[in-house]
This record gives C-alpha cells, structure tokens and sequence, in this order.
C-alpha cells in the first residue's frame, strides 16, 4: 500500500495560481487512480478531480471546473493539482487520495459506504484578499 505525502500549501494572494504535489511511496503508484479533495473551515469534504491510472484521463466536480487541473507523472510517483485564479473561498485543507477504482474517488465524498484505500495527510490553503 502506498503512502501519500502532499507539499505545495501555503499563503497565497486571490489571483494567484498555486501548484500542489502528491508524492507517492511504498507502492505501486501506477496501479492507483489518484484524486484531489478540499476541506475548507467548518465545511464537508469535497471532491475537486480524480485522474486514471495512466493520466489518460481525468474528471472534475462541476464547482471546480476551468481553474484546476490535475495531471500526474508516473515515473516520479507524483500527481499534481494546478489552480488558477485564486480565490479566498479557495482556503482549505488539500488532500490527495488513492485507489485502485476511479469510481470510488468520484464517489467517496457522497456515499459513506465508500472509503478510500489511502488518504494524504493534507496540505493548507490560506487565499487572502
């Protein structure tokens, strides 16, 4: 089973694009389909976008779409999470999660019956104004 460390939080200005990493070990990152969620204050935790095991493909949350972008590269074990256009409703907790079924990252934040096979530890978003 991998183990999933994110980097790439911070305090950033509304406007500005942010780059997160997910950086994968002790596994077969390939065999995973990788996902990105946020938490924000006092909120539930939502999906942002979820990418196939190869990158071939990749799937959005309609609240999301057009300012963040997931790619991975498979040979550093790290999937990326791009965001443009910063807001302050942005601010939250990032996480990456994995696991070996695409359906189960879409779904993981709506049916409770679901988990996922690893989850990050985070990694903080503060937008200000």
């Amino acid at each position: 089973q991998v183990q999933l460390v994110e980097s790439g939080g911070g305090l950033v200005q509304a406007g500005g694009s942010l780059r997160l990493s997910c950086t994968a070990s002790g596994g077969a990152f390939s065999t995973y389909a990788m996902g990105w969620f946020r938490q924000a204050p006092g909120k539930e935790r939502e999906l942002i976008g979820a990418i196939t095991k190869s990158g071939g493909s990749t799937y959005y949350a309609d609240s999301v779409k057009d300012r963040f972008t997931i790619s991975r590269d498979n040979a550093k074990n790290t999937v990326y999470l791009q965001i443009y256009s910063l807001k302050p409703a942005d601010t939250a907790v990032y996480y990456c999660g994995a696991d070996p079924i695409l359906h189960t990252l879409v779904v993981v934040t709506t049916d409770k019956a679901k988990d996922l096979e690893v989850w990050g530890q985070g990694t903080r978003v503060t937008v200000s104004s």
